[in-house]
């Protein structure tokens, strides 16, 4: 199958950028295209680690789509997620793949690539109609299997890596490098070297709401100081 990423020739040769895909998959394209995003700009041994405790359910995926009832993780910060354990093992050959392939190319840092692509679609679909005597079940005829079966809906995706430094790769990567992060740090600092806010009395407060607040409240200043006398 042809992939929806181009890359020269050239670059593949010379072992900067390799891609691999599999297809044919039985497999969740809404989970595979789950897994993609997660390891999307990730560099390749974080991403194969990353899965690794996906598979030992150890860490969640954050589902953005196609996760309607779906239940929240405390390790996303309350996003919804959870744990394709079957799409990361498929991920996780491509990305093998992947680097094999930058590997026999003459790359021998393949480790340390940026996975650059990663998709997932779905290939085709294969119907799947009830048995015969299932059709009618529960209308006076025989066969006591599901009168609906789903469609087998068979899956690929498409994984590619290439070098930190490939046509300016390391400047569209900014949030994986590290340098969202050190703005957020920042910022952080920022909000914590801040004065708070100080908290108005109650009593301005009622004066900023009712004018007349303040001319009851001189009164009984001036009452309380002549009861004191």
């Amino acid at each position: 199958m042809e992939y929806s990423i181009r890359i020269p020739k050239e670059d593949k040769q010379s072992g900067d950028a390799a891609l691999a895909q599999r297809y044919e998959m039985n497999v969740s394209y809404k989970d595979l295209g789950a897994v993609c995003d997660a390891v999307r700009y990730m560099q390749t041994t974080a991403a194969l680690n990353l899965l690794e405790r996906v598979i030992n359910m150890e860490t969640a995926v954050e589902f953005r789509r196609h996760n309607k009832h779906m239940g929240s993780r405390h390790e996303l910060g309350g996003k919804k997620g959870k744990y394709p354990i079957k799409a990361s093992k498929e991920v996780r050959l491509a990305i093998l793949n992947a680097m094999a392939n930058a590997t026999n190319n003459g790359n021998l840092d393949a480790e340390k690539m940026y996975i650059i692509h990663s998709a997932a679609n779905k290939t085709h679909i294969e119907k799947r109609s009830p048995s015969k005597g299932s059709i009618a079940w529960g209308r006076g005829m025989y066969g006591r299997s599901a009168i609906n079966h789903s469609d087998i809906e068979y899956a690929k995706v498409e994984i590619g890596i290439a070098n930190g430094d490939y046509k300016g790769l390391t400047q569209k990567m900014k949030y994986f490098i590290g340098v969202k992060n050190k703005r957020s740090a920042q910022r952080k600092q920022q909000a914590a070297a801040a004065p708070a806010p100080k908290k108005e009395p109650k009593l301005l407060k009622e004066i900023a709401v009712k004018p007349q607040a303040k001319e009851e409240a001189k009164e009984a200043v001036a009452t309380a100081q002549q009861e004191t006398k």
